[in-house]
């Protein structure tokens, strides 16, 4: 066994968090207990990348911030390896202004109380003296949070510490309880790589395949993931016709490429991928509506909404064909043409659209149904604005 500096065994330590569950109008947008349950089956040598021995602890249903933080002063204390994950709903203490991981019972009135202030994690971790520390996230922000995270831009940890994930926009739909979809491709990734990735490739490639929301906060910053995205599919760029099995995943890379700027060579890759998926697996097959939505959300961040809105609608038509309507696939395909229709400045498009965006939307019994009455009073306004 290791030992560091100061002659202590190394041993290195998995925390852990699950808060409260995100709900919007009865739908979950993340249900943190699941996700624990699913990294809890996962050995703790995988999870840190290391053989060192360690412990792991699981703080789930947690009421009090002073257990949670003398959890992770704990853990925090390890002399190995340490990963700190945390899943929930980021709120704001209204009085202080400070951003908060809601606990279990965390209300608005009672958030400086019951919720675990956001400067508490990087206070602690910014003490650890050994040991590369990660921090992975899984979280939906709330509606008093969202602006302050879109002012920051970011969510800080430490300093000192790796730190990745996702934070939802307030106005997800979400879908049932289940593992979210970011937290199930870290897993997946886990599960199925020969070697064990980087921490940064999981991100890549669980960013890459999860169908995020149109908003979502993403860390790190888009740079450090094109760089190891390019390190992962180095031919990609090349690649003049259909691409070839086996091969890396592209999607990362492809995702890189567009939060870098290079809309026309992500547009690019993501179509031959596809052509490549529609021939080897059918016009109608999940793997081609997946990639039909990776081309509706690059067009979304090159500013096409027109594009992006009638590829969402058709992903969100396709995926009703053989999904119920509460499937949280169907119910980000319906979220993203929503998004990018209400984005669209041309109102002959807007016009064209809509009647396909309230046919989807009205065969989504639990979509939130003032989505679908200010979707049909917009598309009534841009009607009458030509009629005769």
């Amino acid at each position: 066994m290791q030992n560091d500096g100061a002659g202590r065994q190394q041993r290195g330590h998995v925390l852990l968090i699950a808060g409260d569950a995100a709900v919007r109008r009865r739908a979950v947008q993340v249900a943190p207990s699941a996700n624990l349950a699913a990294l809890g089956v996962l050995p703790a040598s995988a999870l840190l990348n290391s053989h060192a021995p360690s412990d792991t602890t699981y703080l789930d249903g947690a009421r009090d911030p002073n257990t949670v933080l003398m959890r992770l002063r704990a853990a925090a204390a390890t002399p190995g390896p340490l990963l700190v994950y945390l899943s929930g709903r980021l709120t704001l203490d209204r009085r202080g202004q400070g951003l908060h991981l809601a606990l279990a019972g965390t209300t608005a009135s009672t958030v400086r109380y019951t919720a675990l202030p956001w400067d508490w994690l990087g206070t602690e971790l910014a003490a650890r003296a050994t040991g590369p520390t990660t921090v992975v996230l899984d979280l939906v922000a709330d509606k008093s949070a969202w602006p302050v995270l879109q002012e920051y831009g970011s969510l800080p940890a430490s300093p000192s510490a790796e730190v990745y994930g996702v934070v939802v926009p307030p106005a997800f739909a979400g879908g049932p309880h289940q593992v979210s979809a970011y937290t199930r491709h870290w897993i997946d990734q886990l599960r199925r790589s020969p070697t064990r990735p980087t921490n940064l490739q999981l991100h890549a490639f669980a960013v890459g395949a999860a169908a995020l929301p149109p908003g979502t906060l993403v860390l790190p910053a888009t740079r450090e993931l094109s760089a190891t995205a390019a390190q992962q599919a180095p031919q990609a760029p090349h690649m003049p016709h259909a691409p070839q099995e086996p091969a890396p995943d592209p999607r990362p890379h492809i995702h890189a490429l567009a939060t870098d700027g290079r809309h026309q060579e992500a547009a690019t890759l993501a179509q031959a991928w596809e052509q490549h998926v529609l021939q080897t697996h059918g016009y109608t097959s999940p793997e081609a509506t997946h990639w039909a939505e990776i081309r509706a959300d690059l067009a979304r961040m090159a500013g096409n909404y027109g594009s992006a809105t009638r590829l969402w609608i058709n992903a969100g038509h396709t995926r009703l064909g053989h999904q119920p309507p509460d499937a949280p696939e169907v119910l980000a395909a319906a979220a993203g043409a929503l998004y990018c229709w209400t984005q669209l400045k041309d109102q002959a498009a807007a016009r064209d659209s809509g009647p396909e965006l309230v046919r989807l939307l009205r065969a989504l019994p639990s979509l939130e149904p003032r989505l679908l009455r200010l979707t049909q009073q917009r598309l009534e306004v841009l009607e009458g604005a030509v009629a005769p």
